[in-house]
């Protein structure tokens, strides 16, 4: 069935109108609908050669014929300019965004897919923001998420996201890893498909503690969280060296790896699948994914940006809608 996608573009000076446009020269299955200003959709398309009709969203969702593309007009402050960043738009983006989630929130979409942001000129601009994944769950009055980013290969989740690398240690509890496990098994039987998932489970320290030489946290806190687990039937294993649980011998039956801090585990996943992967929020009650990479500057309105992540964001936002069941008639 025809979906409904909620799409944000993103920091408007960056990749993120071009990887929506190229995507859209061959058409779409499903309904994407931008949360954005049409006037910077059509200026970009213009400045990229590229035709670009913009429609309203239809009803019940209509797939996108070439170059076509639907759209919720959200304005900029002040117009953009690829690779210029602008203070004044940085509401903007988080206008598109809340705009965004309030459609899934209503069921006027299936779920929603975003472009990348430019954290520090959002910050700079007066608003505390740290990434995509801390303001969704804001926005949603969600506790607790968790930051999943998937190839067709290897899905890495994190336990803890954007903090200073002295600050993971303290941040890692027993009581948060239990809830991070419990978001990630849940949102991969439910929402991916996988009645009994195995995941594997890195230790924090240079060889997981090396049995307490080399730091505490595997024996005081990661081990026993997994041993409840495993008690209960799942499928964990670990926690195990980072250094070697990314080889063939674990992967290859696993289905999800749980990894401590944001640089231990996605630099493997990117080094595998940069361009071709999604950022996943597990743990909202709406479907979100995104794009694997940056705002690009350098690139925005030259016509060599990669559309390919976007794509594959779009395919998984489409399969979980589908798989939750949130596929019905908005």
């Amino acid at each position: 069935m025809t979906l409904r996608l909620a799409l944000t573009p993103g920091e408007p000076s960056g990749v993120g109108p071009d990887i929506l446009i190229n995507l859209v020269q061959q058409g779409c299955d499903h309904e994407l609908v931008a949360y954005a200003d049409p006037t910077m959709l059509q200026a970009r398309a213009a400045q990229l050669g590229i035709a670009l009709k913009l429609r309203p969203p239809s009803n019940p969702p209509q797939p996108l014929k070439p170059n076509e593309l639907a759209y919720v007009a959200v304005e900029l402050a002040e117009p953009a300019i690829p690779g210029t960043l602008n203070k004044a738009n940085a509401r903007y983006v988080l206008n598109s965004l809340d705009a965004a989630i309030a459609a899934c929130q209503s069921k006027f979409c299936h779920g929603m897919v975003t472009g990348p942001v430019q954290k520090s000129i959002i910050n700079e601009a007066g608003v505390a923001f740290s990434g995509h994944t801390e303001y969704l769950a804001e926005r949603t009055a969600t506790p607790q998420v968790v930051m999943m980013l998937a190839t067709t290969e290897l899905r890495v989740a994190l336990a803890t996201t954007h903090l200073p690398l002295r600050d993971v240690a303290d941040s890692i509890t027993q009581p948060m890893l239990r809830r991070v496990l419990t978001i990630l098994l849940d949102d991969l039987q439910h929402k991916f498909n996988i009645p009994a998932p195995t995941v594997l489970v890195c230790g924090l320290n240079p060889h997981a503690g090396e049995g307490g030489h080399l730091g505490h946290e595997e024996i005081e806190i990661i081990t026993p969280v997994c041993d409840e687990f495993r008690a209960r039937g799942v499928k964990l294993v670990g926690p195990l060296p980072a250094d070697t649980l990314f080889t063939s011998k674990y992967l290859d039956h696993a289905d999800a790896v749980l990894a401590m801090y944001h640089d231990q585990g996605l630099p493997v996943l990117k080094y595998l699948g940069f361009g071709r992967a999604a950022n996943i929020t597990l743990g909202l009650p709406i479907i979100r994914t995104s794009v694997d990479h940056g705002t690009a500057l350098d690139l925005a309105g030259t016509g060599s940006a990669d559309s390919g992540s976007l794509l594959t964001a779009i395919h998984v936002a489409a399969t979980m809608a589908l798989q939750t069941n949130n596929a019905g008639t908005p």
